[in-house]
Parts: structure tokens; sequence; C-alpha cells
């Protein structure tokens, strides 16, 4: 039964949760327990926008003043406008999948793909599943390249104020790359989504850390311009071909969607939110916020850098600024971002471990290898649960995706290729389907139609920006060599 109950807890409650799922509901009856039997869940707005911001305001803010450079003044910031409602209306229809029948009292999807088996079946889960958890597996390339890049960056501006810029400092992304697979393989071993709320909200307040920086630094950059740079149609044919011209708007276009998309981990966030009130009310006001709050962000830091770098604006934002004064600044902004992507990073992968732990403990339910848990004492807090199996696949993930970003370090031409690959079926095409199943929406109805026009428009978005990246990806191979020693 593949992704069923992906978001369990650790397996010390596999036995609590599994008997209780068909209990019927018994809210109130227990202050330690929630209707399914597990303990009670204790996330509110704040987490749950935490977690949000935590995913959302990544690494892809970075690339937007690229996107804007691509698309121009008008395209761009309406492109993202268009995107943040998308976004926000595609994901008010997929909290109402939480619960399948009753809003309050129905049974409960842990993940998106049973959300997905709920509401659609068939050979639709197996489909969201392989997308769903190939994604998680590409952001988590696309988080290391990032985190690597921000510490060479730091590395280098120290280098070349130490050198007076005489230095070359070249460096190889492989050391810092494999530094963040350390750290990650550490923090995987915490064992439950609900655990790493805290990570989460020292994620988002790194994201504002850095968002904020590189906003300050473009405006200080148009003062000293004395003009906004740029163009009402964005890059101009002449550096770069009419093909070149077309491919690279398409790219801008996932690297949009990548900004913003977290369709693929709502539900599990969903999941660790209290109730009452009911956890689709939590969620909208959460993704309400959130939207805000990222869209006022991605606005602000990509028509800044834009207006400061013009056609020359760089793939990623703070690398543009050189390496001199204030080079300090610049440190603090990439430790920002190489600690928001540690927290990053696990908001993505957490549900992806959690689905293959629980698929191994129903395939091998009798081995000690896979389903004991070891009480690690831990002083001044609770014991820690160990667990073997846990430890092994959890570490060889990291130093797979670890090996793939050093094999491909393409921030820009990754980023975008995966916001297209996940855009169209994970945010809009599924959130669609199971709301007009849920809803009984009459086929060739007005809403029908309207949703479906939505889902179409969406997917020759996708199309077009998968087309896009590809063609940059292509074009990067031409002149890299792999495992390069510097850069």
């Amino acid at each position: 039964m593949m992704g069923e109950n992906a978001a369990t807890k650790n397996h010390h409650h596999h036995q609590v949760s599994d008997l209780s799922i068909e209990m019927p509901p018994q809210q109130g009856l227990s202050k330690c327990f929630d209707d399914d039997g597990r303990l009670k869940r204790t996330g509110n707005v704040w987490t749950a926008s935490s977690h949000i911001i935590t995913a959302v305001i990544g690494s892809g803010v970075l690339s937007l003043a690229w996107a804007i450079a691509q698309l121009g003044w008008i395209a761009g910031p309406v492109m993202m406008f268009l995107f943040s409602f998308v976004i926000y209306y595609t994901s008010c229809l997929l909290t109402e999948c939480y619960r399948s029948g009753d809003p309050i009292t129905g049974k409960r999807n842990y993940t998106y793909m049973e959300a997905v088996r709920s509401n659609l079946g068939g050979v639709k889960v197996k489909i969201c599943g392989t997308i769903q958890y190939l994604n998680l597996f590409g952001v988590a390339i696309g988080y290391t390249i990032a985190a690597s890049i921000s510490m060479m960056a730091i590395k280098r501006s120290n280098c070349f104020h130490e050198s007076g810029g005489k230095s070359g400092c070249h460096l190889s992304s492989n050391p810092y790359m494999i530094m963040f697979g350390v750290v990650e393989i550490f923090f995987s071993q915490i064992p439950d989504f609900d655990q790493i709320w805290w990570l989460s909200i020292v994620a988002a307040v790194m994201s504002f850390t850095y968002s904020s920086i590189g906003l300050g630094l473009g405006i200080a950059q148009v003062a000293e311009n004395g003009k906004f740079m740029g163009s009402l149609t964005g890059i101009s044919v002449g550096p770069i071909t009419e093909t070149q011209k077309i491919w690279r708007s398409f790219q801008a276009l996932g690297d949009i969607a990548f900004a913003y998309s977290y369709s693929i981990i709502l539900i599990e966030i969903q999941d660790t939110v209290k109730s009452p009130p009911s956890e689709g009310k939590t969620m909208k006001k959460a993704t309400l916020l959130s939207v805000i709050v990222t869209t006022a962000f991605y606005m602000l830091c990509g028509c800044m850098g834009y207006a400061a770098f013009g056609d020359q604006a760089p793939g990623n934002l703070l690398t543009g600024f050189g390496f001199y004064n204030p080079y300090w600044l610049l440190d603090i902004a990439n430790a920002a971002i190489v600690i928001h992507l540690v927290g990053a990073y696990q908001v993505y992968c957490q549900p992806l471990f959690a689905f293959i732990e629980k698929w191994a403990s129903q395939t091998w339910p009798k081995s000690d290898f896979i389903n004991k848990n070891y009480k690690v004492p831990l002083p001044g807090l609770r014991a820690f649960n160990f667990n073997l199996f846990r430890l092994t696949w959890r570490s060889v993930f990291v130093v797979v995706t670890t090996v793939i970003s050093m094999l491909l370090p393409f921030f820009n031409d990754v980023v975008g290729l995966l916001g297209a690959l996940g855009f169209w079926p994970l945010t809009v095409y599924f959130p669609v389907e199971m709301y007009i199943a849920q809803k009984r929406i009459p086929r060739w109805s007005t809403q029908w139609i309207c949703l479906q026009t939505l889902s179409l428009a969406c997917l020759i978005i996708s199309v077009a920006a998968a087309a896009g990246s590809i063609a940059g990806v292509v074009l990067d191979l031409k002149v890299y060599k792999p495992f390069k020693t510097s850069y």
C-alpha cells in the first residue's frame, strides 16, 4: 500500500495509530489523543506559516531578479502575481482534501498521496507519489547546490578582501557540498515532521534576513546608479539570440514556479495542526498569510534586483554585488542562506523519509533492524529514539543527493526544471481534480469549465518552463566537466 500513512510518527506509535484509524471520532474524550488515536497535534497558524515560509522563501527568491530580467518590467511582475494567486487558490482547494467526508470529523488523510487515494484512487495515486517524491528528491539536490554556492561566496569574499582583489580566489564547490551533507545527515535523524517546528522557525527568520539584505543592497545599488535599470520587455536580443530569449523566458517561468511551490508538503504540514477550529480553516489562514508575505518579499527582491542590475541581473542575486564592501554584510546574508537551507532541506525531506520508513515497516514487520527503537538518554532532555534503519537509509539518501549535486551544480537550470516538473501536477492538477471529486461538481458546469481551464493554462506554462530549463541544462553540459576543482 504505497505511501499510506507516510507522515507517520515514530515506530513507537505505530501500534496505537494503526489500531485506532478505524475507530469512530472521539474528539474531546481525551486530553492527550486526537480523534484518530494519535497524540494531540499542537500546530497552529504561526507554526504552519513558518513551515510554509521556510519551504517557500527558499533559495528560489535569489533567482527572481534573473527571472524578471528575462521577462521585463511588464510580464515579470504580472507573472509573479498570477503565480501567487494560483498557488493560493489551489492550496485552498487542497486544504479541503485533508479530511474525507465531513470537514471536522471525516477520516484524516495524513499525506498528499493518501488524499489522492481517498478522492481519486487508481493509478493516479502511484503517478502522484512518483512525481511528489521525485520532486522532493530534486529539491534536496537543488538546496545542496544553493548552500554550496553561498558557502563559496563567503570564502571568496573574504579571500578578495584579504588579497585586495589580486587573487583569483578559485574554489571548488565539492568540499562545501560535503560539509552541507554532513550537517544534513545529523539533522535527518530527527524522527518526525512535527518535531522540526523549531528548525522551521529559525529557517524562516533566516530567510527574512538574507532577503532583506538582498533588498537593501538592491536599493543601495539603484541609488548609486541614479536610475532604474531594465526595460519593459526584458533582456534584449543582441547579446543573446532570439531562440535563447524564448528559452530563457520559459525557464524564468519555471524559476518563479519553483519559488512558490510548497503544495507538495501542504497536507503533511496540515497534519501537524490542532483542532478545533477545523484544520482547513487554520491552513487557509496560514496559506493566505504566507502567500501575502512571500509575494511582497518576492516582488521587492525580484524587482529591486532587476532595477539594480538590469539585463545583467545574476542567477543568484547575492553573488551579483561583487565581493567587496560591505563584504561582511554579504557574508551574513550568505550564512543566513546556508542556515535556512539546512531547515528547508528537512521540511521537504521529512515526508519522503516517513514514506520509505512506513513502507519498509509494512514490508518487513518482524525485522528488528527496521522496527526496533533504542532509547538514548540525553542529559536535560527527553530520551531520543534511535533506530538503525533510519540512521542507515537517511544517511545514504543524503550522500546520494550530495554526489548528484557535485555532478550537476547548475543552480538556475535545476531550479527551473524542478519548478516546471512539480508545478502543474502537484500544485494545480491533483488539487483541482480532488476538489471536483469531493464536491461532486457536475461535468460541463460553469465551475467545472473554469477549474479545467485553469488546469490547462498551468499545464501549458509547465511544459514551456520544462523545455526552457532542459535547454539550459544542455547548454551547461557542453562546457561542464564533472568534479572540476575550481570555479
